[in-house]
């Protein structure tokens, strides 16, 4: 039958996509549905665009500091529009390549909105037109949006999210972004570095607060001296959008205080794609907005599967990958091993930018494990000092006892590329000694690694 495959993949972004073309690969006849944009909010309106609008940031900070390297530019601006445009392009770029793929490994895309239907069959929306598909296995990856508050409803227009935070026609004056996780902290960077007046309310008590709290403490070192705002333990009890630009009302531990901007960027989280799915009609469990699945993404319901954002594990582009290829493989009768979700890299794309993997000091001793921890900084690291970027650090914690590598969290230029040494380390189970005994080169902000051991064993050099 035309209409029959053996793996429908819903949903299309960095899980969908990368599932169906594994499962293709594995000699699955494979169908994905979307109903946008291939390659998802990643790679439309999330990872991707958002790092060239990042880079653009970071070469307009580079023209401000020009004299610090020894050279003279006279003139120089920036043009927002050109800025937010690049930003579209390598987005729809990316799109394509997508495309591509689905073409190069004969993959069926299937436009429309997708319903999971009993007996194995997806439902297809495209306008008016209704289509009906069946497959031997449903692998739902519909991923998320952005979460909003009651206290802070978005109008798309004073109050917006983050799809609207990367393509506004104007840029503010002044903005202020309420939540500090990554998008929040991506942001506030970009227009800052942009030359807009930018405040941080974050309702923990420290910006970035899944991050070791001495990663916090050395960005919001970071974002105060270039001048960005931040106010921890706060929170935005309600927003007034009459008249010209917006007011804020915020409440502090100590105080209420009203901040006016032109724009709240609402930072808040995610909220998953779970309604009109089919989900309720078919008994597919759920718990706190989450698909209940087992170690290889199996629901409830024989058959049926869900991956990435709309499943317990961390919602990160990278984790739904990982997991859609876990699934089909598990699928193909492949012998394969449960995901290690402790060993799941985080990064935030600021500048600094943040990098860390598995426990941090406080995780480790909330554990009651007897722990060495090192540290090295980037002033101390001479490619660091010479490309004029020596704000951060490495830490690292080792389990005393055993030599295993706990966490590895990192703050500054580069640190993205370099945390991957940690997750491979982790995974081989590797012990400090080993690290400290492979030589890295010199110079390189990666020395930085092998210094942090060093100092954790008490055999450091460069402090």
């Amino acid at each position: 039958m035309a209409n029959s495959y053996d793996i429908i993949v819903v949903g299309s972004g960095p899980g969908g996509y990368v599932t169906a073309i594994r499962a293709s690969q594995l000699g699955f006849k494979t169908a994905v549905v979307e109903k946008e944009s291939l390659g998802g909010v990643c790679l439309n309106w999330g990872c991707i665009p958002t790092k060239a609008l990042l880079k653009s940031a970071q070469v307009f900070e580079y023209l401000k500091h020009a004299s610090d390297y020894g050279l003279t530019v006279k003139e120089y601006d920036k043009d927002f529009d050109a800025v937010v445009n690049r930003s579209r392009n390598v987005a729809a770029g990316m799109s394509k390549g997508v495309q591509f793929l689905m073409k190069k490994n004969k993959i069926d895309v299937l436009e429309g909105h997708g319903k999971v239907l009993s007996g194995k069959k997806v439902s297809v929306t495209h306008g008016k037109t209704e289509a009906i598909y069946e497959a031997k296995h449903i692998i739902i990856a519909t991923g998320a949006r952005s979460r909003q508050l009651p206290n802070l409803p978005q109008d798309g227009k004073k109050v917006i999210g983050y799809r609207k935070a990367m393509t506004l026609d104007k840029q503010p004056k002044k903005m202020i972004v309420v939540g500090s996780g990554a998008i929040g902290i991506e942001f506030a960077y970009f227009y800052n570095a942009m030359g807009t007046e930018v405040t941080i309310v974050e309702y923990q008590d420290r910006i970035v607060p899944v991050e070791d709290e001495e990663v916090s403490k050395q960005l919001e070192r970071s974002f105060k001296k270039n001048g960005i705002e931040i106010l921890t333990s706060a929170e935005v009890t309600s927003v007034d959008t009459k008249g010209k630009g917006v007011k804020a009302m915020v409440k502090t531990k100590k105080e209420e205080i009203t901040l006016q901007a032109d724009l709240v960027l609402s930072a808040v989280g995610i909220k998953n794609n779970l309604e009109n799915l089919g989900l309720e009609e078919i008994g597919i469990a759920t718990d706190r907005d989450k698909i209940m699945v087992d170690d290889f993404y199996q629901t409830n319901q024989p058959g049926y599967y869900a991956i990435g954002d709309i499943t317990a594990g961390p919602a990160l582009a990278h984790v739904a990958s990982a997991e859609g290829i876990l699934c089909v493989e598990k699928i193909a009768g492949m012998h394969v091993e449960p995901l290690d979700y402790g060993n799941i890299p985080g990064c935030t794309y600021c500048s600094p930018e943040i990098a860390s993997v598995g426990l941090t000091e406080k995780q480790a001793l909330d554990k009651g494990l007897d722990i060495k921890i090192g540290k090295f900084p980037f002033s101390a690291s001479g490619k660091a000092q010479a490309s004029g970027t020596s704000d951060g650090f490495v830490k690292v914690i080792f389990d005393a006892k055993y030599g295993e590598w706990l966490g590895c969290h990192m703050i500054g230029v580069g640190v993205t590329d370099m945390i991957a040494e940690a997750v491979v380390g982790r995974k081989l189970e590797t012990t400090g000694h080993e690290i400290l005994k492979a030589v890295h080169p010199h110079p390189t902000m990666s020395e930085a690694v092998m210094e942090a051991v060093a100092d954790a064993y008490d055999e450091v050099i460069h402090l």
